[in-house]
C-alpha cells in the first residue's frame, strides 16, 4: 500500500544550508598554517578518561560511523543490559530498559547529557522524557553509558545511568552519508570541521531524514541543523557559541491489540484516528572556557532552549467500539547556566590526582495543554488540563580521583540538588487535580569507589553510589506531597576488566540496587507517602576476541532480576518490574577477507519481559539477525560503499508490549549506502 509521504517545503532544509557552507569554505577545512587550538574539554571529561571505579560503554566516533545508524539511540545494543524499547511511533521518544529500569527515555529512569546540558524534561508528555531525535549521529565525537546511579555530575534521572553524548568541536573534516533504505527511507547526514583565521573553528552537522513507514500511516521525517564557533581570543581563553535547530512531523499508526499483532502486524487499529506528531527544538548556548593555570581550567556556560511539542494518539479500551483521541501540547523553554572547576595535578609520589568541582542551575518551564476527546485533531470542548509548571534546579557537585598505587586508586563524589517549583492553572479546564506550589526539596548524594590493577592486564573495581527521583509529573504540584522525600536509590557495584591475551578483553560487572522510600499516593488519607522498595540485581559481560585482523567477535550479556519487596498494594510484592527483559545479548563478528572488504553478523536476543505489574501477562522476548557489507576504496580519502539486510529472516515481533498494546518491528529492511569523506 502507498503511503502520503510528508512534505517540509515550506521549512528550509538544514542540509541544504550545511552543504552551501561546506561548498563555500572549501579552503578552511585544510587551511594550512592555522593556529592549533586548545584542546576542548567538557565537565569532567578529563576525570573520567582516567579510568573509572563503575562500569561504563564508550563508543568512539569511529566505532558510532562505522555502525551506520540514524539515530544515537541505535547504538544502545551494544551497551550490556541496555534495550531500546520501540514504539513504532516516529517522532515520539523510545523507552529505555538499563539495570532493572524500564522507563527510561519516555520517562525518568535515565539521564541524558549532550555536552553536559540535560535533555531530560521535568513535564513533556513524561517526567524525564528525552528525545535523542535532536541529535545527529555524525556529529558525535563519542556516546558513553555510565551505568547505575554513579556520576556526581549528574543529579535527578541518573538512576539507571547517564548516556553522555560529545560533539566534536575541532579538527579539518568533510563528512557525508548517504542511506537509502526500504518503505521510502533517506536519510542524509552531513559534517564540516574547519579552522581558519589562525584562531577559529567551526563545525557544522546536519541531518535529513525521511520514511514512508512500514504501517499504515507511519510516515515521517525531521531535519536538524547543528553548529558551534569557537574562537581562541587569547591563548588562555576560548569563547564558542553553539546553535541547535531540530523540526519533526510524523504520522503514528498507535498500537495493535493481540488478535490484530497476529493477524496483520503491519496494519493499523481501525478505531485509530489520524494520529501523528509536530515536534520544534531550539537551543542556543555560549561558553567561555579560561586556563587558569597549566593544570588547572575554568569551563562556564549558559544555554537558552525552546520548544514545541504536540502529540495525537488514539486509545480507549481494547474492546471499545470506539476509542478517543487525545491531544498534549507542550511549549517548553529552559535557561540555564553553570561554571566548574578541572584539575589535574601531578602529586609525586602520591600519584595523580584529577578533579572536577562546579555549581549549575536551570529554570524550565512548561505550558501544558490537554484535550481528552479530539476528533481527527479537532478540538472539542473545554480542556482537561490548561496549566503553567515550573520547575528550578541548582546543583553543587563535585568528584575526584586518585592514581595513589597501581592497587590503590579511589575516587570519591558527592552532590547537592535543590528544587523548587510551581503550578498555575492558565485557562479553563475540567480536572480537579491539586495545582499548588511545590515544596524545596533537597538531596546529597554520595559516590565512592575503588580501582586495583592486581595483576598485568587484571584491574578490579568496586563501587557504592546513591541516586535519587523526585515525585513523578504533576504530583510534584500537589498539596498532598509536601512532606515526601525524594525516592533513594543505593547501589553496589563489583567489576572486573581482564586482558587474557592480546587478542581476548573481558569486562564483568554485578551490581545490587535498592530502592527505597518510593513515592505512591495513599488514596485512604488522600495523599502521598514514602512507601515501597525494589531490588534489582544483574550480571554484566562484554567480552572481544580478535584472533586475527581479519576477523573479530563481540559479545554483550547482560541479566536483570527485578524484585517489588514492599508496596502499599502487597499483592505487586515479589513481582517483576515491568519492561525490564529478564537478559539480553548482542553478538556481533566482522570478516574481513581482501582488503577494503568487510563483512558483519551481528545477532540480537532479547529474553522475556512483564507486561502487567501483576505480571500475569509476559512477552517471550525476540531474536533477530542483521548482516551487513562494506567497501572502501583505497586512496588518500576515505569512501564506502555498504549494503545491509536488517532482520534477515523476516520475524514478526514487537519491541513494546504493554497493557496499551503492541508496537510491531520491523520487518526485512534493505538499507545502501555511501560514506563519503574529503
Amino acid at each position: 500500500m502507498l503511503r502520503p509521504a510528508l512534505s517540509l517545503a515550506t521549512r528550509p532544509h538544514p542540509l541544504a544550508l550545511l552543504l552551501a557552507a561546506a561548498a563555500s569554505l572549501p579552503a578552511l577545512a585544510h587551511e594550512d598554517g592555522a593556529t592549533e587550538l586548545q584542546a576542548v574539554e567538557v565537565k569532567g571529561e578529563a576525570l573520567h578518561g582516567t579510568g573509572a571505579a563503575y562500569s561504563a560503554t564508550r563508543l568512539e566516533h569511529d566505532d558510532i560511523r562505522d555502525h551506520r545508524v540514524a539515530r544515537p539511540q541505535d547504538l544502545f545494543r551494544l551497551v550490556p543490559g541496555m534495550n531500546l524499547t520501540g514504539y513504532g511511533l516516529p517522532g515520539v521518544a523510545d523507552q529505555v530498559a538499563l539495570r532493572g529500569f524500564g522507563n527510561g527515555g519516555h520517562g525518568g529512569d535515565i539521564g541524558f547529557v549532550i555536552d553536559g546540558i540535560p535533555l531530560n524534561e521535568a513535564m513533556s508528555h513524561a517526567d524525564g522524557y528525552a528525545d535523542l531525535n535532536v541529535i545527529v549521529p555524525l556529529e558525535l565525537e563519542r556516546m558513553t553509558v555510565l551505568r547505575g546511579p554513579v556520576s556526581a555530575l549528574y543529579g535527578n534521572y541518573n538512576r539507571a545511568g547517564t548516556v553522555t553524548l560529545q560533539t566534536r568541536k575541532g579538527g579539518a573534516y568533510r563528512d557525508l552519508d548517504l542511506n537509502l533504505g526500504s518503505y521510502g527511507t533517506v536519510d542524509l547526514q552531513a559534517a564540516l570541521g574547519a579552522g581558519f583565521g589562525g584562531n577559529q573553528q567551526l563545525n557544522l552537522a546536519a541531518q535529513h531524514y525521511r520514511s514512508d513507514g512500514f504501517r499504515d500511516q507511519s510516515a515521517g521525517e525531521r531535519s536538524t541543523l547543528a553548529g558551534r564557533w569557537a574562537v581562541q581570543a587569547t591563548s588562555d581563553l576560548e569563547v564558542a557559541v553553539s546553535a541547535r535547530a531540530h523540526e519533526a512531523k510524523a504520522d503514528n499508526p498507535g498500537y495493535l491489540t493481540r488478535a490484530q499483532f497476529k493477524d496483520d502486524p503491519y496494519g493499523k487499529d481501525p478505531r485509530t484516528q489520524n494520529d501523528g506528531a509536530e515536534k520544534g527544538f531550539y537551543t542556543l548556548r555560549t561558553d567561555l572556557n579560561y586556563q587558569l593555570a597549566p593544570e588547572l581550567k575554568l569551563l562556564s556556560f549558559a544555554y537558552a532552549t525552546r520548544q514545541d511539542f504536540t502529540r495525537w494518539f488514539s486509545r480507549g479500551g481494547a474492546a471499545a467500539p470506539s476509542w478517543r483521541q487525545r491531544e498534549e501540547t507542550y511549549e517548553r523553554d529552559v535557561l540555564g547556566a553553570g561554571f566548574n572547576l578541572n584539575g589535574h595535578h601531578h602529586l609525586g609520589a602520591a600519584g595523580q590526582l584529577s578533579w572536577v568541582g562546579g555549581v549549575e542551575t536551570f529554570s524550565e518551564t512548561t505550558d501544558y495543554l490537554k484535550y481528552e476527546n479530539t476528533r481527527f485533531r479537532r478540538r472539542i470542548g473545554t480542556a482537561e488540563f490548561d496549566r503553567r509548571f515550573k520547575l528550578d534546579n541548582l546543583a553543587v557537585f563535585g568528584e575526584a580521583a586518585l592514581d595513589a598505587h597501581r592497587l590503590f586508586k579511589p575516587s570519591i563524589g558527592l552532590r547537592w540538588d535543590r528544587f523548587t517549583g510551581d503550578c498555575d492553572r492558565r485557562g479553563a479546564e475540567t480536572s480537579a487535580q491539586p495545582c499548588a506550589r511545590m515544596d524545596a526539596v533537597e538531596h546529597l548524594s554520595p559516590k565512592l569507589g575503588v580501582r586495583s590493577q592486581v595483576a598485568d592486564g587484571v584491574e578490579l573495581r568496586a563501587s557504592w553510589t546513591e541516586g535519587f527521583a523526585l515525585a513523578n509529573d504533576m504530583a510534584k504540584y500537589s498539596l498532598g506531597a509536601r512532606h515526601v522525600d525524594p525516592n533513594v536509590f543505593r547501589q553496589t557495584e563489583l567489576g572486573a576488566n581482564v586482558r587474557l591475551s592480546s587478542q581476548l578483553v573481558l569486562d564483568l560487572a554485578a551490581y545490587h540496587l535498592r530502592s527505597s522510600d518510593e513515592i505512591n499516593y495513599d488514596s485512604v488519607a488522600n495523599e502521598y507517602i514514602n512507601a515501597g522498595s525494589t531490588r534489582r540485581t544483574g550480571v554484566e559481560v562484554s567480552a572481544l576476541w580478535a584472533p586475527a585482523d581479519r576477523f573479530d567477535l563481540s559479545l554483550n550479556w547482560a541479566s536483570a532480576h527485578s524484585k517489588v519487596l514492599e508496596n502499599p498494594n502487597s499483592s505487586l510484592e515479589g513481582k517483576r518490574v515491568t519492561a525490564v527483559p529478564r537478559y539480553t545479548a548482542t553478538v556481533e563478528a566482522n570478516w574481513r577477507p581482501a582488503p577494503g572488504w568487510r563483512g558483519t553478523v551481528t545477532w540480537r536476543r532479547v529474553g522475556s519481559f512483564a507486561v502487567t505489574q501483576d505480571n500475569t501477562q509476559t512477552y517471550g522476548g525476540y531474536s533477530v539477525f542483521d548482516l551487513g557489507a562494506a567497501y572502501t576504496f583505497p586512496g588518500a580519502g576515505a569512501y564506502t560503499l555498504y549494503a545491509a539486510i536488517d532482520n534477515v529472516a523476516n520475524r514478526e515481533y514487537a519491541t513494546a508490549v504493554s497493557t496499551v498494546g503492541y508496537a510491531t518491528a520491523a520487518p526485512r529492511t534493505l538499507r545502501v549506502g555511501a560514506q563519503l569523506s574529503f
